[in-house]
């Protein structure tokens, strides 16, 4: 009888779920956002924070529950791919970007409403960049090349070192092997290079 009950109440929930229009969750998000809005008014003609407000809202458990998911997520995924790394990269150098605006005023005085060029602009080749900006450039450029070129340096090649591959895959292959088994290796090596292995 108990399962019959709690079976017919799901079913209960489940019609009016069914019953509620196609965008129920969209308008109950836009409610919470306007409850939200006038939280913020009220705060803001008592003069409080809102912020501080509805921190005081929220438990120690709740908000400890937060920080840990948010500790959790790693905001450097690392490489993935390189289009994704592209767009890394891109997006930290416009932030690095300080644009002039005096220049950009100039530039739209000048120029009037052609400066936001359409389909039926002409304006290419008009442009000539200023010296300052140039540099801007130059340096900027020097800077990545200094950057890429301590994130990657080139192993030199040593001449001595004995040779026991017989091509570059074999070779690092050798490497990987000796930097995790050669503090077990080394005797019976040494022992096959003597001639006095058992």
């Amino acid at each position: 009888n108990e399962a019959r009950r709690l079976n017919h109440q799901e079913v209960v929930e489940e019609d009016k779920r069914l019953k509620l229009p196609a965008n129920w969750e969209a308008k109950k998000a836009r409610l919470w956002q306007l409850r939200e809005e006038e939280k913020k008014k009220e705060c803001a003609a008592r003069g409080e924070d809102y912020e501080r407000v509805k921190l005081l809202e929220i438990s120690a458990e709740d908000a400890e529950r937060w920080e840990r998911k948010k500790k959790r997520k790693n905001p450097d995924l690392g490489f993935s791919d390189y289009a994704a790394a592209q767009l890394r990269q891109y997006q930290r150098l416009t932030r690095q970007i300080k644009p002039d605006l005096e220049q950009y005023e100039k530039l739209k005085e000048q120029y009037g409403e052609a400066l936001y060029p359409t389909s039926d602009s002409l304006l290419h080749g008009t442009h000539v960049p200023s010296k300052e900006g140039v540099d801007r450039m130059v340096a900027d450029l020097e800077k990545q090349i200094e950057k890429r070129e301590k994130y990657s340096r080139r192993r030199p090649y040593n001449d001595d070192a004995d040779i026991d591959y017989i091509n570059e895959r074999n070779a690092k292959f050798n490497k990987k092997a000796e930097r995790f088994y050669g503090k077990y290796t080394a005797e019976i090596k040494q022992n096959l290079e003597r001639g006095t292995a058992v």
